[in-house]
Formats: C-alpha cells, structure tokens, sequence
C-alpha cells in the first residue's frame, strides 16, 4: 500500500514538473524574440553612442576655435583702440 502512495506521489510530481517545463519552453520563441529586439537596440544605442562621441570632439574643436577667433578679435581690437 505504502509503495502505491510513492508511486503516486512520484508520478503526480512528474506530472506538475512536466507542466511547469511546458510553460517555460512555450515562452522560450517569445523570450528569443526579445533578446533579438534588445540586441538591436543595443546595436543602435552603439551606434548613438559613436556619433555623439564624434559630435562631443567636434564641438570641442569649433570651441577651440571660437576662442581663437575670440583672441584675434581682442587683438585686433586692442591694435585700433
């Protein structure tokens, strides 16, 4: 008697864990989605990351720039005054 309580006990946890894989493996074209979606975004957010990098450089050389058209400007000015 006490064996049949064991297989039974056994068997219905078989059963409960077969469900539960069930509902992880259907979530898994889903969850492969997702992870395809995120590395996309990852992609462009690289790329994002690139062009304001590129962008910061520029923007310090046309500062750099500005300054030393300030300079020439004082000087210039200082010369006439």
């Amino acid at each position: 008697m006490v064996i049949w309580i064991v297989i039974g006990l056994a068997l219905f946890s078989l059963i409960v864990l077969g469900l539960a894989a069930r509902a992880v493996l259907a979530r898994v074209p889903e969850l492969h989605r997702a992870v395809r979606r995120l590395l996309l975004k990852q992609e462009a957010l690289e790329r994002l990351a690139a062009k304001a990098e590129a962008l910061q450089e520029r923007t310090l050389t046309v500062a750099d720039q500005a300054g030393k058209a300030a300079d020439q400007v004082t000087a210039i000015r200082a010369g006439r005054v």
